[in-house]
């Protein structure tokens, strides 16, 4: 029998709610939070150029760009 195939009776966090997925929601709310509370307007250079822009939106580009580098780490693992 493979181990996909055991169930675990109950232990271990194997259902909809595991200590990993707890602990990753509480972080993106934590990070959704931090964004929505720096709203002030920064300058930022991207390599050459100077940019102004609001700071919960360079926050929000970088907390979007850790999760797609995120996602795609663990679908490069899975496989």
């Amino acid at each position: 029998m493979s181990p996909k195939d055991v169930s675990s009776g109950g232990k271990g966090g194997t259902g909809l709610v595991t200590p990993g997925r707890v602990t990753v929601a509480v972080v993106a709310v934590l990070a959704v939070v931090f964004i929505c509370v720096n709203t002030e307007d920064v300058t930022i250079r991207l390599l050459i150029p100077e940019v102004s822009m609001p700071l919960w939106l360079a926050l929000l580009g970088v907390f979007v760009a850790g999760l797609v580098c995120g996602g795609y780490v663990l679908r490069r693992r899975e496989k």
